[in-house]
């Protein structure tokens, strides 16, 4: 039985080896990861963790497994900050407020099944300076990330609190994840 990750993520790699799971191949799904109209946050999530596993071809002795990570505002899905002005007006959106990390994760095992689970952790940031936010955008760790922030670096000191899987809000729940994983009859090492 062999593993396959569909993402190039080097965290969702780095992640799978905390409970022993070591993907046998690597596949970036090309799928287009635009919102549909009137979709919910926790809807997309899974939608796209649902597709980025069936978008790549699996052979009979593999698992496939995919993820997605969504930074949710109320009703609104948050882009990936792909600029800088973008990046600062998410962080100014997310200061002293609380958003979902909703992470959601698609394992299609030996029998063609797609199993989905969805964590939602809730995250409230400190209410930021801009001088922060300034220092932070300039480091460069956000950039590219869902909601502007990398929760495993620098913005870990922004969070006044957290409730849920702090993994998850890195981009891959590892309770759901190690429980998908067996119940596809993956053997975690």
């Amino acid at each position: 039985m062999r593993l396959v990750l569909a993402s190039t993520s080097a965290r969702r790699r780095d992640l799978l080896a905390r409970i022993g799971a070591t993907p046998d191949r690597i596949a970036g799904p090309d799928i287009d990861e635009s919102p549909l109209k009137g979709e919910l946050p926790r809807v997309y999530a899974m939608r796209l963790a649902r597709e980025k596993a069936l978008a790549v071809e699996r052979g009979g002795d593999e698992i496939v497994i995919a993820g997605d990570t969504t930074i949710a505002l109320g009703r609104r899905i948050l882009p990936p900050a792909e600029t800088q002005d973008i990046q600062r007006e998410l962080l100014t959106l997310l200061s002293g407020r609380r958003h979902h990390a909703l992470s959601a994760i698609c394992v299609i095992g030996l029998d063609g099944r797609p199993r989905l689970r969805l964590s939602d952790t809730s995250v409230i940031f400190k209410r930021l300076t801009d001088q922060e936010i300034d220092r932070y955008i300039a480091c460069g760790e956000g950039l590219g990330k869902a909601g502007g922030y990398a929760i495993q670096g620098r913005a870990e000191s922004f969070v006044r609190s957290i409730s849920g899987s702090h993994s998850g809000v890195m981009g891959l729940p590892l309770y759901d994840t190690r429980t998908l994983l067996e119940s596809a009859g993956y053997v975690l090492g």
